[in-house]
């Protein structure tokens, strides 16, 4: 099974790859199907990431990407020799990780052919790491090849994008999520209630399918808009919206953060309650790394869960405006009694508005603006 198979719905990004896998390998093609630096852009959950890994195992296998020789695994794994995978939990990739990085990447390949580069998360680069790395991707060594990856084309420098080959993926259709996800073993009903709800993003509707807990806390967060009536209850809406994201966070980030420091500090050879010198500074970097990523994870986990309150409102204006030909229109054919509810509290102007304040504060999110405070002003515009 070739290595791309895992690529849900992307049929035109795939062949674009395989062309450029088949180019790597003939030093007499003379085409531009293949180059040194690519950009892979989608929206969350299209895969991105995925396509840019498969394709990093297709340049290292022998033959080109079979998916079962143990090039293709260990590529695929991120533990080949010679494909480098670079994944940030933290808010931003800083410029002394892309010096590090920049390094790394200039060495010979030990067992393949190329020396391959994947950055999951390129719209996460400083302004200085981001000018760092153009100097690598202006000056490539021919034997290194540059997968980066981002929302859009917009979230890179645009001299990092003007010297890099687009490829972007689409939104996978729910009926291939619902698919996949029965191919799995997944009942079809809980996998079209997961591929809907998910709305195409493959890693959540996984979440959904295969976690009750995960399905509970989702149907809590649609009932909120239900219980603001007023200023006060906006408020409650907020706080208790924030507060469960930062208790998962808490809860998700607790184990690996103790098994992270437990490892770094035997590395250092900790004995007892005392460490060799230079250990404590390197505990503390690590804990300042432990609080960003936590920062973020807040961050996605709110971001999540204003996804899922715009669905219901999606879902509200259909009916509304009546373009809802039936319940396989909506998306969350699981609660019928709280969109009904909801239909009749406003107009489809107003639900329209209450759309646009929703992805107005995933905005906010996205540019580090207080949590509480954005979630707080949206409730408010909701009630």
């Amino acid at each position: 099974m070739s290595v791309f198979s895992a690529l849900i719905d992307q049929g035109e990004t795939v062949a674009v790859l395989e062309r450029a896998v088949g180019a790597s390998r003939d030093s007499t093609d003379e085409s531009q199907d293949m180059t040194h630096a690519w950009l892979f852009t989608g929206p969350p959950g299209s895969g991105r990431s995925n396509a840019a890994l498969a394709f990093a195992s297709a340049l290292v296998c022998r033959a080109g990407g079979c998916g079962d020789c143990v090039d293709c695994r260990t590529a695929l794994s991120g533990s080949h020799a010679d494909v480098e995978l670079i994944q940030t939990e933290g808010l931003s990739i800083k410029i002394d990780e892309i010096r590090e990085l920049i390094t790394r990447a200039a060495w010979t390949p030990s067992v393949a052919t190329y020396r391959v580069v994947v950055m999951e998360d390129a719209d996460r680069l400083t302004e200085s790491a981001a000018n760092a790395l153009l100097k690598a991707i202006e000056e490539p060594s021919t034997r290194t090849i540059w997968l980066l990856c981002a929302p859009t084309v917009s979230d890179v420098l645009p001299t990092i994008r003007s010297r890099t080959r687009n490829l972007t993926l689409r939104t996978p259709s729910a009926s291939a999520v619902s698919l996949l996800l029965q191919g799995e073993g997944i009942s079809t009903n809980l996998a079209n209630f997961a591929a809907s709800a998910s709305q195409g993003h493959i890693g959540r509707a996984r979440y959904l399918a295969r976690d009750q807990a995960a399905r509970d806390i989702r149907n809590d967060i649609l009932k909120l808009p239900t219980t603001i009536v007023d200023l006060a209850s906006a408020f409650a809406a907020a706080a208790k919206l924030v507060d469960a994201a930062k208790s998962q966070a808490e809860s998700d980030a607790e184990k690996k953060n103790d098994a992270e420091l437990v490892a770094l500090k035997e590395a250092w050879g900790q004995q007892g309650t005392k460490i060799v010198a230079g250990g404590a500074k390197a505990v503390k970097e690590l804990e300042k790394e432990q609080k960003s990523r936590q920062t973020r994870m807040v961050r996605d986990y709110l971001d999540r869960a204003l996804l899922d309150i715009a669905t219901l409102y999606r879902d509200i204006l259909m009916v509304q405006s009546g373009a809802s030909g039936g319940a396989a229109e909506l998306i969350n054919t699981d609660i019928p009694d709280v969109i009904n509810g909801l239909v009749a509290k406003s107009t489809a102007e107003q639900t329209l508005a209450k759309l646009e304040t929703i992805m107005k504060t995933r905005a906010q999110l996205l540019h580090n603006a207080a949590p509480l405070l954005v979630i707080e002003a949206m409730m408010v515009q909701l009630r």
